[in-house]
């Protein structure tokens, strides 16, 4: 007989049934069935894009805009994005200097949609950015559009081609992208 037994029977012995109960609650591992520790849920499936929509172009770049719900607990980081419509989708904000022209660049670390809270992609602001069109977006059509996120979670949503005319911003390229100037 093991010396935990032995050990539990003799606080049986002296102390009675409860002291041996709080004692076994102590070592849950014995009686545990599962040794597989609860994981949360993944970031993709904490959140919903709404209102997604494409900026129509014929080539060159484009940009996706919508709204990024979390209904989760804990905030998610959007990373990277793909689209079978673009060569290279990239997340950008726009930033404006001190006399208000605006420029558009990669926002570094991603985009954080905090717990139970949003993050809005519009013109002039936080947007997908889709580089290298492979063929032109017209109105009306649709995309897909597969967001992934700092846990390696990924969601794919559709989004419509509207007509914009545009942010009317500069584009500042990353230096370790050189090939995405415009």
């Amino acid at each position: 007989m093991s010396s935990s037994v032995l050990a539990r029977r003799g606080v049986v012995r002296r102390f009675g049934a409860a002291a041996a109960l709080a004692t076994l609650a102590v070592f849950p591992v014995a009686c545990s069935s599962s040794t597989t520790p609860a994981t949360p849920a993944d970031a993709a499936a904490s959140v919903v894009m709404k209102d997604q929509w494409i900026k129509a172009a014929d080539s060159g770049m484009s940009a996706a805009f919508g709204v990024l719900e979390n209904t989760g607990d804990r905030p998610v980081t959007l990373v990277a994005a793909t689209s079978p419509a673009s060569a290279t989708v990239e997340i950008h904000e726009v930033t404006a200097d001190a006399n208000g022209n605006k420029t558009m660049h990669p926002k570094e670390g991603g985009l954080t949609i905090p717990a139970h809270g949003s993050a809005t992609l519009k013109p002039g602001a936080d947007h997908l950015m889709f580089m290298g069109l492979k063929e032109p977006l017209r109105t009306g059509a649709e995309t897909a559009l597969t967001l992934t996120f700092s846990d390696g979670s990924t969601a794919t949503v559709t989004a419509q081609v509207r007509d914009f005319a545009g942010g009317k911003e500069n584009y500042e390229s990353a230096p370790e992208s050189p090939a995405h100037g415009g």
